[in-house]
């Protein structure tokens, strides 16, 4: 292949990219074919493609996932901290619609509560990342992982319990047709038992080749112990403040 000049930087490329910049060779003249199939399309197919690729290895492999993004596996997944303020973005939505269609959910006397959680519920999900960041530098230390590597773990478990809750929310909005209450209020309870438990399925998954099962089983019921005590005094320090 002979080499030709990159549109962009004027650097030499004899490949499908150009090595300095990271353009394509191939960039022609714009056409109304290439801009809705490659410039609109072609973008939004890439990103959709990412997104979703992303949330199905979170949800079926986090800590496989955590520990190729740790590695250096970074490209085919989605921006993980962009696709948090989307996931958070949609919950808090979702959670607005279901309020609004079902005011007789909101007890009597709970409206203080209500609003202290409305207000601080992305104080109180963000400090799950440094928490479990924290206690598993310390729990885990036999993997040598800085916390900046055990930050992106947390961040993969927030990430699966901000999708559960998703779901959670959307199962209650199609619960509140009749016909289908029974079904979605199990379906409910179901989601609100994976949310317990989907940072103890990340952790398993991350270093299920790295301990033996006794020995992950009691550190992962150590970093339970010290995430529930370390939340619950967040929560009753925020409570006293609001």
């Amino acid at each position: 292949m002979n080499p030709k000049s990159c549109l962009n930087c004027g650097h030499k490329i004899s490949d499908e990219f150009c090595s300095h910049c990271g353009q394509k060779a191939d960039t022609a003249r714009i056409t109304p074919q290439t801009l809705i199939k490659t410039d609109i399309l072609g973008s939004i197919w890439h990103i959709e493609a990412r997104f979703f690729r992303t949330v199905k290895h979170i949800l079926f492999g986090p800590g496989r996932m955590a520990m190729d993004y740790i590695s250096g596996k970074r490209i085919k997944y989605y921006n993980l901290f962009s696709l948090l303020l989307i996931l958070f973005g949609f919950n808090v939505l979702t959670m607005h619609f279901y309020l609004h269609l079902n005011p007789a959910e909101i007890p009597e006397g709970s409206s203080n509560i209500l609003e202290f959680f409305s207000k601080y519920s992305k104080t109180i999900l963000f400090v799950i990342i440094p928490v479990l960041a924290v206690n598993a530098f310390f729990v885990f230390k036999r993997k040598k992982l800085n916390i900046a590597e055990h930050f992106i773990i947390g961040t993969v478990s927030l990430l699966g319990i901000l999708i559960l809750l998703l779901f959670n929310d959307m199962v209650s909005l199609i619960g509140l047709w009749k016909p289908a209450a029974k079904i979605f209020a199990i379906l409910d309870k179901a989601s609100v038992v994976l949310l317990a438990l989907f940072p103890a399925v990340t952790y398993w998954n991350a270093f299920k080749n790295s301990y033996s099962k006794p020995g992950l089983l009691w550190r992962v019921s150590v970093l339970y112990v010290l995430m529930g005590i370390e939340s619950l005094a967040v929560i009753i320090v925020l409570f006293r403040i609001f």
